[in-house]
């Protein structure tokens, strides 16, 4: 038997402007106004930056001005250099890069929600008949449903970040959900359009983040048929065309870069041994990762989709249970034979997870709706709280201890009031009081009510901290401080630069301060720049005789870092 009952009056869909506007709300703050931070945002903007400002050799050959970065794929990097050379001129290539992220955000966003709603108006999935009538139509029930997927999807802290990020996660995400939305159109009819259009979204991915996941989705793909009972022989040839049309997407990238050999490169050996790396032997490692960074990054997705296992125990063999169940499966699997796991691999579940927890939601009793929104609302009110706190403190000195508290953390740092950055916060807090006091005050039985106050309360915290307190970090992650004053001390006649920097170091110097860093194969230079650390067995020594010290720096932020600048003797 199936375990929903529902009224219709607890299918309330959200308006089509609210979702749009909840996924800008999302998505702009990070976005406007953030410099690229010190890790794989600087250096995946360093990549999309080099091409649109280089030659055809730099999109075939991903590369930090001159650092080659042959790893993963050049899509997220051709999508993000074309956005500079489109929008670039309107305001800098840092907010245009950006766009690439917030167009494959909208993208996944928006295929995830089709998911849900194609999976949530499938008979089976409806909720049992009430005896007088009154139960919800099956349109309206998918809507709904998928308005609950798109909420806990929000409000998952994996997400927040990544999402925000110029990397190639945002897009290997994106197209996961796209291929979610594939798979379930071909699943209700099988066709060689709808295998067509797994393989596109397959090779799409295949170019962002190589072949390894495409190759697993495939064969969660073909699980989820035998599941399903689908006949074996037809799959297998549609699949098949699946694969050939995956294959083929890639050759626009991979058959130039093997014929041509950008800077003399070995693109495919590079590529390929990346490829490879990324699987081994399942690891206590792998599964450390997956259990201690799981219980926050996929919050609040997993406890609703382990509820959706139990009360659709019954039901498994049904297109709304056996796909996000395979797909969370798989991923799983993929994490677990990742050598090194990272965040990436977790980012790979929240779509399946958020579908799964949907389906979960149906089945939870209002006591545990109801103490999950307390939560949302003590916890996410008093974070906001210490927010504001903490931005007048430093600002005007006044409580002395949070002032001292966040002044030491950015040595150097003068806050500065800004207008329009106060009046949003002013506007997201408020509109939090007022979403808090309609779902106390009207306690809404619609479906979506457990998730809503845990999403807009994550945007509200979101938004906080990337108006009050964006300069701040700004200031403590950025390096462009920095690649300032290494350009004031460069001489006029220096040819190029050799240096041990990082991609995402490169990257910011390369770009704030227009250093010109020898190709990807250098000759010699004239200038050397050493990045070390004056902590503990840190610290290098001078690279000789021949060199002169010209500069020595670092950020006021990190009293560890060092930077130094030499000049070889004629």
């Amino acid at each position: 038997m199936k375990p929903v009952r529902l009224p219709a009056a607890a299918v309330l869909a959200l308006p089509r402007w609210a979702l749009f506007a909840l996924g800008l709300l999302y998505i702009l703050p990070g976005l406007i106004g953030r410099e690229p931070w010190k890790n794989d945002d600087a250096a995946s903007f360093g990549i999309m930056w080099t091409m649109a400002h280089g030659t055809w050799q730099d999109w075939l050959w991903p590369n930090i001005a001159g650092l080659s970065q042959p790893e993963e794929g050049p899509l997220a990097f051709w999508f993000g250099a074309l956005c500079i050379k489109l929008f670039g001129w309107f305001s800098n290539d840092v907010f245009a890069s950006h766009l690439s992220t917030m167009t494959a955000f909208l993208a996944g966003a928006l295929s995830l929600w089709y998911t849900t709603y194609a999976l949530g108006r499938r008979p089976e999935a409806q909720p049992l008949r009430l005896a007088f009538g009154g139960q919800p139509e099956p349109n309206d029930f998918g809507r709904t449903l998928a308005d609950a997927a798109l909420l806990i999807y929000l409000g998952c802290l994996g997400l927040l970040t990544h999402s925000h990020e110029s990397t190639s996660e945002s897009l290997q995400v994106a197209l996961l959900a796209f291929t979610l939305y594939r798979s379930v159109r071909y699943m209700e009819k099988p066709s060689l359009r709808n295998a067509t259009l797994i393989g596109l979204a397959l090779g799409l991915m295949t170019l962002t983040r190589g072949w390894v996941a495409p190759a697993f989705l495939l064969a969660a793909l073909f699980i989820c048929t035998r599941f399903l009972a689908m006949p074996a022989a037809r799959v297998l040839r549609e699949l098949a065309l699946t694969l050939l049309v995956a294959v083929a997407v890639t050759l626009p990238w991979l058959l130039p870069a093997f014929l041509l050999r950008p800077y003399g490169q070995d693109v495919l050996g590079a590529w390929g041994s990346w490829n490879i790396a990324q699987l081994a032997l399942p690891s206590l490692k792998a599964l450390s990762t997956f259990l201690k960074d799981g219980v926050w990054f996929f919050w609040p997705a997993w406890p609703f989709a382990l509820w959706a296992v139990y009360a659709w125990r019954r039901q498994s063999n049904l297109l709304h249970i056996v796909v996000p169940m395979t797909f969370v499966a798989i991923a799983t699997l993929l994490l677990l034979l990742h050598p090194a796991p990272e965040h990436a691999q977790l980012l790979m579940l929240l779509p399946p997870l958020a579908i799964m927890a949907a389906f979960g939601l149906l089945t939870v009793q209002r006591g545990a709706i109801n103490a999950i929104d307390w939560f949302s609302v003590m916890v996410l009110t008093l974070g906001a709280a210490v927010l504001w706190i903490f931005w007048y403190a430093q600002l005007t000195g006044w409580p002395a201890k949070p002032a001292h508290n966040v002044l030491k953390l950015i040595p150097g740092f003068t806050p500065e009031f800004r207008p329009l950055a106060f009046l949003v916060a002013l506007a997201a807090t408020v509109g939090w009081f007022l979403l808090v006091h309609w779902r106390v005050s009207r306690r809404p039985s619609v479906l979506w009510r457990a998730v809503v106050l845990s999403s807009g309360g994550l945007i509200l915290i979101w938004i906080l901290l990337m108006t009050l307190f964006l300069p701040n970090i700004n200031y403590s992650k950025s390096y462009a401080a920095v690649a300032h004053q290494i350009a004031t001390a460069i001489p006029p006649d220096a040819h190029c630069i050799t240096s041990n920097v990082g991609p995402a170091q490169r990257a910011s110097f390369a770009y704030y301060g227009k250093l010109r860093f020898g190709g990807v194969n250098p000759g010699k230079c004239d200038l050397l720049l050493l990045q070390d650390s004056t902590r503990g067995n840190g610290a290098l020594p001078a690279p000789g005789p021949q060199w002169t010290l010209l500069w020595e720096g670092r950020r006021a932020s990190d009293r560890a870092e060092r930077f130094r600048l030499f000049r070889s003797a004629p």
